[in-house]
């Protein structure tokens, strides 16, 4: 650029100039991505730094206002524990990946996972069994759990896993043999989802409706989540004897959502819609809103582009590092997701169709998270990964 006289303005302007534009980009993205942390103090985050975006408007969405306390920790000494579910007395089953153990851990007074006075008795859990015929390797193994719907009368608990040739989904009897729990023999259900060293998915959870919903990897095969005829990179919905859920959206299939990379989280609000937890690649982990036969856009697409044919995610973390959401539970209308790279807990206030701002809690305390599960009691049992020992971190939320 040159001034009327035909002289360039001297760098300082110049640089002044640019500096006062970088302020303004930063003061925005500081107000914009802003994200709390354990302690309350807001970190300014840059831009491009990787703080959670909503894709939509979240004018309306009530806002998280009272941070999670620590009740305590269960030192069970756990060894890379995946999925927790509580039985009707209270007494949680623990998966472990590597190991393929069910671990368990009793609760009431004087129980290892009891609360009293704001603590949590501590102890190692104990052991139910072992799921047979899983293979761990990488990210495979024992990984997802879920509690029959008419577990008083049938006893039943599901568990996906990865095998020699494929990830499968199983169920068990969890019989009471004198007070002690005992896990019989395995069942089968439903084979066949694509395995690889990476981007197993694994979650599973009944839904409202008392369908099995399960969440798959791509198993790196990039061709098969676009292909509802493949089951990698899917929402499926079974019926808890295996078969495709009537009133599935692609008929007798079980395909309830595609276009997934690798779900990690499953969980309902309030309203009974369906959210699901997504890692990115290096770019976009994703919050979805579930609905049937949606196309989430993998591999195509990620984050919330607005391409046609695609539904966007509801909230994008840009950075994996900030987030790698695992573990998904919504407590009235907030979402707690886990975060593995991100080492904290996320809380999302969610409104209707629409998620609010994201604030994340205890950022880097307790090292990689891999799932949140609310307990009989209300609080959220929190699992950490890879400490060796691992243990499970007790949260009260917020009332």
């Amino acid at each position: 650029m040159t001034t009327r006289t035909g002289r360039r303005p001297s760098a300082a302007p110049r640089t002044a100039m640019r500096a006062g534009v970088r302020a303004l980009v930063m003061a925005a993205a500081s107000i914009l991505l802003v994200a709390c942390t354990g302690s309350g103090s807001p970190p300014v985050l840059p831009a491009g730094s990787g703080g959670p975006a909503a894709s939509s408007p979240a004018s309306g969405v009530p806002q998280n206002t009272a941070p999670p306390t620590v009740a305590g920790r269960i030192d069970a000494e756990l060894r890379v524990p995946w999925s927790t579910v509580f039985l009707p007395d209270g007494t949680a089953i623990i998966s472990e990946r590597d190991s393929a153990l069910l671990r368990s851990i009793s609760s009431g007074p004087g129980g290892v996972g009891s609360v009293s006075g704001g603590s949590v008795s501590g102890g190692r859990a104990g052991i139910v069994g072992r799921v047979p015929d899983v293979v761990p390797g990488g990210e495979g193994g024992l990984l997802g759990l879920a509690l029959s719907p008419d577990f008083a009368s049938d006893r039943y608990l599901y568990a996906y896993f990865t095998a020699a040739a494929d990830n499968r989904v199983a169920r068990m009897r969890l019989e009471d043999d004198g007070g002690q729990l005992r896990l019989g023999p395995a069942e089968v259900i439903f084979a066949g989802i694509p395995k690889a060293s990476t981007h197993n998915g694994g979650r599973i959870r009944f839904g409202p409706d008392g369908y099995l919903y399960v969440g798959t990897g791509d198993s790196q095969r990039r061709e098969q989540p676009q292909n509802t005829g493949a089951l990698g990179g899917k929402i499926l919905r079974l019926t808890p004897e295996g078969r495709p859920a009537p009133g599935n959206p692609f008929g007798d299939n079980p395909v309830y959502s595609l276009g997934h990379r690798n779900v990690q989280g499953l969980a309902w609000d309030s309203a009974g819609r369906l959210w699901a937890s997504e890692f990115g690649p290096d770019v976009n982990d994703e919050l979805n809103l579930i609905v049937p036969g949606g196309n989430y856009g993998w591999p195509d697409v990620t984050g919330a582009p607005h391409r046609s044919g695609f539904l966007d995610a509801k909230l994008v973390w840009p950075s994996t590092a900030e987030s790698s959401p695992s573990g998904l539970e919504i407590v009235g209308d907030t979402a707690y997701l886990g975060a593995l790279r991100g080492q904290r807990i996320w809380a999302v206030p969610l409104g209707g169709e629409f998620a609010g701002e994201a604030v994340s809690y205890f950022t880097r305390q307790y090292g990689r998270i891999r799932n949140v599960s609310v307990s009989p009691d209300g609080r959220l049992w929190v699992l950490t990964n890879n400490q060796n020992p691992d243990f499970v971190l007790v949260l009260n939320l917020p009332g």
